[in-house]
């Protein structure tokens, strides 16, 4: 059986060109996607750097981790 005459192939690559095609072509598109990525970057890069510290690296011992969220979940459970 040849891979290129499946059905799974077949779709695989009309929805690859299909969206590959889409893209091409947009105009306004592109600039919002373009918008979209930069502030995504910003959110989970930028922000996460300055405004959230690694609350665990500075509270828990080396290799306790672990245990330290679980008494911090329990303790808060309560």
């Amino acid at each position: 059986m040849n891979f290129k005459n499946t059905c799974i192939y077949r779709f695989v690559y009309n929805a690859y060109h299909l969206y590959a095609d889409g893209f091409r072509n947009m105009t306004i598109g592109k600039t919002l996607w373009m918008i979209i990525i930069i502030k995504l970057f910003i959110m989970f890069a930028i922000l996460k750097v300055f405004f959230f510290p690694n609350f665990i690296h500075q509270n828990a011992e080396k290799g306790e981790e672990a245990e330290f969220v679980s008494t911090q979940i329990l303790n808060r459970s309560n």
